[in-house]
């Protein structure tokens, strides 16, 4: 199934996507967190109403809309993108990726809708740069999850960019918490594609363009860190919720490590896919407010 988060007639709705058309979901399923934790009990109680709308018109929000908490984030999983950023690395002495995975988070309110305008917050940063990523989303709750069970804990994926504030990045005593949390930055979705429609999500095509040039394009094959071992480390002592969303780490092909460096400007056209999955197209616009909370995104969506 693909499940999104639709704005339509003036409401926020969970709802089911199927062949270009949005179908309303039983008006008990208030949220996506909702509709993850019933689906996981049993998927056959998520069935569509008669109620529907094309997909044309509605208005996509991030899948998970809101979210419950921060969004987890592992960074250097794949080793390409982590030899292409050697010469700018902002821990110095770490010459190789850590022996277990690298974990931060980014604040609720980056999270953006899949084809929003994302704001250049060209007073808060000049180095604005993408990172394409395959998002897991959490179903059933956990602490301590072993890898071989870590499967049962998914409840589908869906495609983000980690849009970083670089200068932010290393600004604040090497922590990337202020540099992944711009305001309405990162996109997700552009719906969640539950983990039985993906045979093998370390299996991947994933792909970043700006303005219609490749920038990065890799496989979920080369992350160092796959899923299980990801979910098993994070919930270490700290429980997975329904509804926590984890971004896996993104590919070589950064602006950042690019010479000379390039970074996001007004106007640029920042396309994200994943095969499988879907497209996020988000323009970058200076002087854009993100509105979160106020049904981010532009009215329509893409075909994947």
């Amino acid at each position: 199934m693909r499940l999104a988060t639709v704005f339509v007639d003036g409401r926020v709705l969970p709802a089911l996507v199927r062949d270009g058309r949005v179908y309303a979901l039983d008006p008990s399923l208030t949220d996506m967190v909702a509709v993850i934790e019933r689906w996981m009990d049993d998927p056959t109680l998520v069935a569509p109403l008669t109620s529907s709308w094309s997909l044309d018109d509605v208005r996509l929000l991030p899948p998970v809309w809101p979210l419950r908490r921060n969004v987890f984030c592992v960074g250097w999983n794949y080793q390409a993108h982590f030899d292409e950023g050697a010469k700018d690395r902002s821990m110095p002495g770490i010459q190789e990726i850590p022996a277990r995975p690298t974990l931060f988070s980014k604040a609720t309110l980056s999270v953006a809708a899949p084809h929003a305008d994302l704001p250049l917050h060209e007073a808060s940063t000049t180095r604005l740069d993408w990172e394409v990523e395959l998002a897991v989303v959490i179903g059933r709750a956990g602490v301590n999850i072993r890898e071989e069970d870590a499967a049962a804990h998914v409840f589908g994926y869906a495609v983000a960019n980690d849009v970083s504030a670089r200068d932010l990045q290393r600004a604040h005593g090497n922590q990337w918490l202020k540099g992944k949390s711009l305001d309405g930055c990162s996109p997700m979705g552009p719906w969640i594609v539950t983990r039985d429609e993906i045979a093998d999500p370390q299996a991947l095509e994933l792909e970043c363009r700006v303005n219609g040039v490749v920038k990065q394009k890799s496989n979920t094959r080369y992350q160092v860190f796959q899923i299980p071992r990801i979910l098993a480390e994070l919930s270490q002592g700290m429980t997975l919720l329904p509804g926590d969303v984890v971004f896996t780490g993104t590919p070589d092909g950064v602006g950042n490590a690019r010479q000379p460096p390039e970074y996001l400007q007004d106007g640029d056209l920042l396309e994200s896919e994943i095969e499988s999955i879907g497209v996020l197209r988000n323009r970058i616009r200076r002087g854009v407010v993100p509105r979160p909370a106020a049904a981010p995104g532009r009215t329509g969506a893409a075909r994947s």
